[in-house]
């Protein structure tokens, strides 16, 4: 089950690079300099640790823009899921 809460950009790895669509970004920075952060990006909890494989654009955006959290819908996971993730 699924929890929603406020992680520190700085506490959340991205184990798999992405390259991220300038323009997507920037569209994003904006939307969420006006109304927020909409949805929030999903996040492995596994043995304490924030694991993020999706939601790149608006966790860049909000990066971007100086925030020190991100709204995030967090998952506990084993390190057994969390090695299924990276293969």
């Amino acid at each position: 089950m699924a929890r929603e809460q406020d992680i520190s950009i700085k506490e959340i790895r991205r184990p798999l690079l992405r390259q991220n669509d300038p323009e997507k970004v920037a569209a994003l920075m904006e939307s969420i300099q006006k109304i927020g952060l909409q949805e929030p990006i999903d996040v492995l909890e596994v043995d304490g640790k924030y694991y993020g494989f999706s939601g790149c654009h608006r966790y860049e955006a909000c990066s971007r823009l100086g925030h020190e959290t991100i709204r995030c819908r967090v998952r506990r996971a084993s390190p057994t899921i969390l090695k299924m993730h990276l293969a």
